[in-house]
């Protein structure tokens, strides 16, 4: 998937490595709905006749119909790897498809929505299982991680938990609240919505660039990121969006209606982001939201 419609870096932007490693074609959002547009996919495979299609995303916000996606690499003969690293939590509770059944490789992180410790996992089909464990050792490790190794064990425990799966429900909820909540404040959600924790908006609008954004809204406690939206890929260099998740705020007990309290605190930063005694109000603002629900032990 190309990067700026919501691909990774790691699925053969030229600033990576695997670009090196590999020839990558990409495809792409459809420019109307800015959803995957599956006959993209399968007219590329057909011309291109790649050995591998890699599915999955960083700033997609909505759901990947991994049973196409598939299909088409099997016309193709193509091996089918999905990347799941941003959604893995939302899986594991099964509150959104698993594309384990239908593909050949699934990779995924222990953190962002799994909530665990850093590293990642590397699921197959059982007739790849030894290629796949020879080819990261002594293929490209030496020493394993073993606390890493138990950090894992102890996440996938959790993942099956009650409390886990009522974060993931929340994670779902509070994304679409925060996605309806900008809308009414004006602001173009990529997509017109989100199935999983993302929300990706495109602030060409309202004047203010990704950057901009990303630092002021820094400044009063809110972090997210700058993010490239599916027009700017005319514009290369140019970050029209910000990227929203709603995980960690899930997992501090937050609901709807910090939701809502959040989208004003950023509307109010965003579009008076010269008004420093404001700033300094907001931030006030933000802090005492934290403190009402603080980090803790949430699983």
């Amino acid at each position: 998937m190309s990067l700026p419609h919501g691909g990774h870096l790691s699925h053969g932007h030229t600033a990576s490595i695997t670009s090196k490693c590999f020839n990558f074609c990409h495809y792409k959002v459809d420019s109307k709905t800015e959803l995957i547009n599956y006959d993209q996919i399968r007219d590329l495979a057909i011309s291109v006749k790649p050995k591998m299609i890699v599915a999955g995303a960083s700033s997609y916000p909505r759901l990947l119909d991994y049973k196409k996606i598939s299909q088409i690499a099997r016309e193709v003969s193509a091996f089918c790897l999905v990347d799941m690293a941003h959604i893995a939590g939302l899986v594991a509770a099964r509150l959104i498809p698993s594309p384990v059944p239908y593909s050949d490789f699934t990779t995924f992180t222990c953190y962002k929505t799994m909530m665990g410790g850093r590293g990642g996992v590397i699921l197959s089909k059982q007739k790849y299982g030894k290629k796949i464990d020879n080819a990261v050792f002594p293929g490209c490790q030496g020493t394993s991680a073993v606390n890493l190794l138990a950090a894992k064990a102890l996440i996938f425990k959790i993942a099956s938990e009650d409390k886990f799966i009522a974060i993931q429900k929340m994670t779902l909820k509070n994304a679409k609240a925060l996605a309806g909540a900008l809308k009414e404040k004006g602001y173009r959600v990529v997509s017109d919505g989100t199935d999983n924790h993302q929300v990706l908006v495109d602030l060409s609008s309202k004047g203010i660039t990704g950057k901009s954004a990303e630092n002021c809204l820094e400044s009063v406690g809110i972090i997210l990121n700058r993010n490239v939206v599916p027009h700017d890929a005319k514009n290369p260099g140019k970050v029209s969006g910000i990227r929203i998740g709603s995980g960690a705020l899930s997992a501090r007990g937050m609901g709807e209606p910090q939701m809502l309290q959040i989208v004003d605190f950023m509307d109010s930063t965003m579009m008076n982001h010269a008004k420093e005694e404001l700033l300094s109000e907001i931030k006030n603002k933000v802090l005492e939201l934290c403190q009402e629900f603080p980090i803790k032990k949430s699983i």
